[in-house]
């Protein structure tokens, strides 16, 4: 179990992405966490996992794990991994009400939602609604 909340994530991360002067360096830090991203097994690459909304294949798994919820993700561009990095640090292994609760303010905070081609922006806007829609439908 994660010791900080989605909140103080959300805040690290800012804290972190602040650190760099532009955005080329800030697109190769979000290409750097997506490279640390736990392998992804292929047989998990099937058609339910994929998120549709996104440019590049972009495949997510979840599974109950006590009484929070485990995600995994990975997708075939190295942006997109990164920003996977970027959500599952701020919604991975937590209570659904939690993740529910957390509002991704951090893509104004970031400034993702003005850095971000359309094709990018909707693909993380489907990542985010698969988050919560798995959160929505453990909690009930």
């Amino acid at each position: 179990m994660t010791t900080m909340n989605a909140e103080q994530a959300q805040q690290e991360l800012v804290e972190e992405f602040d650190m760099f002067d532009n955005w080329m360096d800030r697109y190769q830090y979000i290409i750097d966490l997506g490279k640390q991203l736990p392998t992804f097994p292929d047989e998990w690459k099937t058609e339910e996992r994929k998120i549709q909304g996104c440019q590049s294949n972009v495949w997510m798994h979840h599974q109950r794990d006590g009484d929070s919820l485990h995600f995994q993700a990975i997708s075939d561009a190295a942006i997109v991994s990164g920003l996977i990095a970027v959500l599952m640090r701020i919604y991975n292994d937590r209570r659904p009400q939690d993740i529910r609760d957390t509002s991704p303010h951090f893509l104004t905070d970031l400034g993702l939602d003005k850095h971000l081609s359309p094709t990018r922006s909707n693909g993380l806007h489907s990542m985010l609604e698969r988050i919560y829609r798995v959160a929505e439908q453990e909690a009930a």
